[in-house]
């Protein structure tokens, strides 16, 4: 098979011609993941901000100090600059902030999950990953050449099933899950862990500055810090920037410096970006009243969009999916909401099952209640357009376990349920 473009007129690459023709083929109307441009008028459901302070004066007047005074003049890999005393104090801060031994700070969260799945699996260590996991643990797996196993979504007896047949290893899961917003069920995931001997590494990127008193995500909110070794997180959902970051024992985050292939081979953090990542985190542990307010608003979304027959009953969090299903219907949902002025994010393959696109609706702290009601109209006048009532039914698995809903008691978010075991529904 010959390749042919402008610049490389005979190039052969076996198959490749055929997998671009696969995917013009498949975006014959063009990609689904893009509408038209948003407008200052529109109602923004698309971004990770959850708090609504990407441009806080608190955080941005420490970046640009920081650049202003010093510039950027760490260009070298991070396995380099571990002698960085403000990136090893920030990484301290975290460390205490979630009650770990110690932290590392990634380039990314997507380099944090391969990184930490490649450092701790290999050929012979079984990874099992819950099927709505992000796609940079399956990359870690590949990277480690470790057996990667699916398990159904939040199913601890399915795991059990597939740890007893392929023995003890590594267990992969989401605090929240970022396509269908429920939480995991970690109380049941745990024990399947304990009884066969197997480890857990939780992603915690969408309950980090939304979850707990100071926003220090599920796990340890919980109180789970003893029983989950490992934790990662991306920098750029709540804590609106651009990174990553893994938590473990102290040994093995030392080991995870100089051993995993993103910490070697990606360049160092720069300063003003510490710098932004430091001030970040003292706004977001202080903005107990944003997490209670994504709380109330989240809720009144869903109730409603409930009560007009869309069926968000997977959700328990700030992420609420519209799950249409094959893409030709996505595309019309997304096209509907957008003339109406509501922006979502298209999800679809490979990030959900190919007939499972969806949008997914965020919910975040620059909203108010009007505009809740805003898209609940109009959902309302595009139900007969879309007819959700045709739609596949949400999948998610709720838990009694830790969480139906996340509320607000005493002017602090805590997780209805933390204490009950009640196991799969």
């Amino acid at each position: 098979m010959t390749f042919r473009d402008s610049e490389h007129p005979a190039v052969t690459l076996p198959s490749l011609q055929d997998r671009i023709q696969a995917y013009f083929d498949r975006v014959v109307d063009g990609n689904v993941l893009h509408g038209r441009a948003p407008m200052a008028s529109d109602v923004m459901l698309s971004g990770n901000d959850y708090l609504n302070i990407g441009n806080d004066p608190r955080i941005v007047g420490e970046q640009l100090d920081v650049l202003a005074r010093h510039g950027e003049d760490i260009f070298m890999s991070g396995a380099y600059a571990q002698y960085l005393d403000q990136q090893n104090r920030l990484e301290e801060e975290y460390a205490t902030w979630l009650g770990a031994e110690a932290a590392a700070l990634c380039q990314s969260g997507f380099a944090a999950n391969e990184g930490v799945i490649e450092a701790i699996a290999g050929p012979n260590t079984p990874i099992y990953i819950d099927m709505f996991a992000h796609a940079s643990v399956w990359q870690g797996a590949t990277v480690a050449s470790a057996p990667a196993f699916a398990f159904r979504h939040n199913d601890a007896e399915h795991l059990r099933r597939q740890v007893a047949k392929h023995g003890p290893g590594l267990v992969a899961v989401e605090s929240i899950y970022s396509t269908i917003g429920d939480f995991c069920q970690i109380y049941d995931i745990l024990d399947v862990c304990e009884e066969t001997g197997c480890m857990l590494v939780v992603d915690e990127s969408h309950s980090i500055g939304v979850i707990g008193m100071q926003g220090e995500g599920l796990i340890s909110h919980l109180g789970l810090t003893e029983r989950v070794p490992f934790r990662v997180f991306s920098l750029s959902k709540a804590m609106v920037g651009r990174g990553g970051v893994v938590v473990g024992p102290a040994r093995f985050v030392e080991y995870f410096r100089y051993e995993s292939t993103p910490a070697i081979f990606s360049s160092a953090i720069f300063p003003n970006e510490v710098a932004r990542f430091k001030a970040t985190l003292s706004v977001v542990r202080g903005e107990t009243h944003r997490r209670s307010r994504i709380s109330g608003l989240g809720e009144r979304l869903r109730s409603g969009l409930l009560e007009r027959g869309y069926d968000v009953s997977c959700s328990e969090s700030q992420i609420i999916p519209l799950i249409a299903g094959p893409e030709s219907e996505t595309r019309r949902l997304r096209d509907a909401l957008e003339a109406n002025g509501v922006v979502g994010s298209v999800f679809c393959a490979p990030a959900t099952p190919r007939k499972r696109s969806l949008i997914r609706l965020c919910v975040h702290n620059g909203l108010d209640t009007d505009q809740i009601d805003y898209i609940l109209e109009v959902c309302s006048r595009i139900r007969d357009l879309v007819r959700p009532d045709r739609w596949p039914a949400g999948n998610g698995r709720r838990s009694r376990g830790i969480a139906a809903t996340v509320e607000v008691e005493s002017g602090s978010l805590s997780v209805v349920g933390a204490t009950s075991r009640a196991g799969n529904i």
